[in-house]
């Protein structure tokens, strides 16, 4: 019998051994697809990737921007991309309602920023005062999900309503108008053109209790391969808290690489406005951690959609997430 010589068989036993750890070492390539242009918002994961974070949980991930030309949230499903960045809770139930095989994982959001913003001093300080306008501006996405809500909660109607541009000159040059937008965006577009701090109704802060900026999987990678989308949602996680309480000058850096018209300002502006509404971090973060779920709050979104006519009651909304990889205070010791 011929014998292997003892240097050869120790060769390649070494060359086995390094092949392996090479093997262990090689990082898992993953894309994340955003639901709008690079923000301030989405920093979070922009953070990840440029402090490491994401590689010492042995992922390459790749963030892939949405925009007006892009349709990113159609790449999941088919498998294009692996996670993407998801509006409020009505999506996802809209995936249950349409059979699309995908998951809600964490929800980065534990307060949807979406706002309904009024001029001082014309009586709309309270948001039920916002009933007494008849030029509520509002784009067609929001008349059909979250205005229905306050049409079913506090008795809106739709004839109070006009269309709304995305331009805020409407609304500087009427006194009595109201204008939706986000905590995060147009508030600072108002002092910027029209010199004055507007009065902003958080509807997450009047009940509209959906969680948002969620991230979404496939429903097949968690069966099959449930220790990616951990290890995604763990360092995604962490990169929150770094951006939010940490150095985050370099993930500023990477996201006005991709979204060269964002100022130092806006960005500031946005950054201290999720803080200071709780948009990220408040409520069941305080324990779960950023990106906390609980079944009681999804039921209680569900009931009120509902009730506001956009799902019917018999719809299994629970198939729309699953809380297995948050709660668990994943990041904590982070938080300042």
């Amino acid at each position: 019998m011929n014998r292997m010589p003892v240097a050869t068989a120790l060769a390649a036993f070494l060359a086995t051994g390094i092949g392996q750890a090479a093997a262990q070492q090689k990082l898992d390539q993953t894309t994340f697809g955003t639901n709008w242009v690079a923000q301030a918002e989405h920093g979070g994961y922009y953070q990840a990737v440029a402090d490491g974070t994401y590689r010492k949980y042995n992922l390459e991930v790749r963030i892939l921007p949405g925009g007006p030309q892009a349709n990113n949230r159609m790449l999941l499903p088919v498998g294009r991309i692996d996670f993407y960045m998801g509006g409020n809770m009505i999506q996802a139930f809209s995936a249950v309602q349409e059979n699309i095989p995908t998951l809600v994982v964490a929800a980065i959001f534990q307060k949807d920023p979406q706002i309904f913003i009024a001029h001082p001093g014309q009586g709309f300080e309270k948001f039920e005062d916002l009933k007494k306008s008849n030029d509520i501006l509002i784009a067609k996405e929001g008349l059909a999900s979250y205005f229905q809500w306050m049409k079913s909660e506090y008795g809106f109607k739709e004839e109070q309503t006009k269309p709304y541009n995305f331009n805020p000159a409407p609304f500087l040059a009427n006194k009595k108008a109201v204008q939706q937008g986000y905590v995060t965006s147009e508030p600072f577009a108002v002092e910027k053109e029209g010199g004055f701090k507007p009065v902003v109704h958080l509807l997450a802060d009047n009940g509209f209790s959906t969680y948002a900026s969620t991230i979404e999987t496939r429903r097949d990678l968690v069966e099959k391969n449930p220790d990616l989308v951990r290890r995604f949602v763990e360092a995604s996680i962490i990169g929150w808290y770094n951006y939010l309480y940490g150095d985050n000058k370099a993930a500023i850096a990477l996201i006005k690489k991709d979204n060269p018209e964002l100022t130092d300002d806006q960005i500031a502006f946005s950054i201290a406005q999720m803080k200071q509404f709780g948009i990220v971090d408040s409520g069941d973060t305080v324990k779960a951690g950023i990106g906390a779920m609980r079944d009681e709050r999804m039921k209680d979104f569900f009931d009120k959609m509902v009730k506001a006519g956009l799902f019917p009651g018999n719809l299994d909304y629970k198939k729309s997430y699953t809380t297995q990889f948050v709660n668990k205070g994943i990041g904590l010791d982070l938080r300042k």
